[in-house]
């Protein structure tokens, strides 16, 4: 590693806004945001940990997902909300390199939930007879290992080989958070050719699992309208549209993120599309999963009007 690179103890993060008045709705903005992600995924996680008619493959898969959600928001926006509070841009080298490692963990096993979940889809509504022997308790487990330990190792590989480099442009990182694509625009001209060449076998793995969520998608959709009720139609949909949205809004933000042409780059369009992927997704996916699923609505509620009463006996 350079003299450039190891002399750099702290990243400046780019700021929101440059008045007292502008950062303050900033972070009023954020800290909304945040509650609603923490309600919403917190909700689920507990509502699917309580409730035992809820342990089937889908909740268990979405009780990961929502898991995923809470760090990703977790490890982006406080440290924003902090910096906006306390008027400052600094985030220690340390920090640095734990906030692009953990929110590379956690988008990369959102990502490979969200390719299961779409098999999940499949089985359930092509293959139902086969549904509890293709997945039962034991090849969820593993299923859910599988996305964690991927997310794992993706993010050892380009945390270490993005902190390799030689940075040599300063230490402003045009973002909120430390985000590889940003933290290579302060590496040496020929340096980051390396990490790029890792950001492409990426992007062809994921483009590999969208195909699989694609597919699945397409083999769904004949099965549905092969069933003769509309009943049976709107039931089958209702239980993969939510999945569908979230998985569109997901993979078309990071994908722009990670693999736009350097010619339509601009700070303001990099702010927006990171916002899109790392914001608010988690906190929007409680909303689109609950809204069509009364099953999860009804659980939600039993188990809050459940403790509302303990509590009142108590008093």
């Amino acid at each position: 590693m350079s003299n450039c690179s190891s002399s750099i103890s702290q990243f400046l993060l780019l700021a929101f806004a440059d008045t007292r008045e502008l950062q303050l709705l900033h972070f009023c903005l954020f800290l909304g945001i945040y509650l609603a992600a923490l309600l919403g995924n917190g909700l689920i996680i507990i509502t699917i940990a309580c409730d035992h008619h809820l342990h089937t493959p889908i909740y268990f898969f979405l009780l990961n997902l929502s898991l995923t959600d809470l760090g990703c928001i977790s490890t982006t926006v406080p440290k924003s909300m902090a910096n906006s509070l306390w008027d400052t841009r600094a985030i220690s080298y340390t920090g640095c390199v734990a906030q692009l490692f953990v929110f590379g963990v956690l988008i990369v096993t959102e990502y490979c939930l969200l390719t299961v979940m779409a098999y999940d889809r499949y089985v359930a509504i092509c293959h139902p007879l086969h549904y509890g022997t293709l997945l039962g308790s034991r090849a969820c487990v593993h299923m859910a290992a599988a996305a964690w330990a991927s997310g794992f190792l993706n993010a050892v590989l380009h945390t270490a080989n993005t902190f390799s480099l030689p940075l040599c442009h300063g230490n402003a990182v045009d973002q909120f958070f430390c985000e590889i694509p940003q933290i290579l625009k302060l590496s040496c001209s020929d340096a980051y050719l390396r990490e790029t060449g890792f950001l492409v076998v990426s992007a062809y793995l994921s483009i590999g699992c969208f195909v699989f969520i694609v597919v699945s998608y397409v083999q769904i959709f004949r099965a549905v309208l092969r069933i003769p009720s509309q009943q049976g139609q709107h039931k089958a949909f209702s239980t993969c549209l939510p999945h569908l949205a979230v998985v569109s809004l997901f993979v078309s933000t990071v994908v722009f993120a990670y693999l736009k042409p350097p010619s339509i780059s601009s700070l303001f369009l990099d702010q927006v599309v990171s916002f899109l992927y790392s914001v608010v997704p988690p906190a929007v996916n409680p909303l689109i999963y609950s809204m069509r699923n009364q099953k999860l609505k009804d659980a939600m509620w039993k188990l809050m009007t459940g403790r509302l009463n303990s509590n009142k006996l108590l008093i």
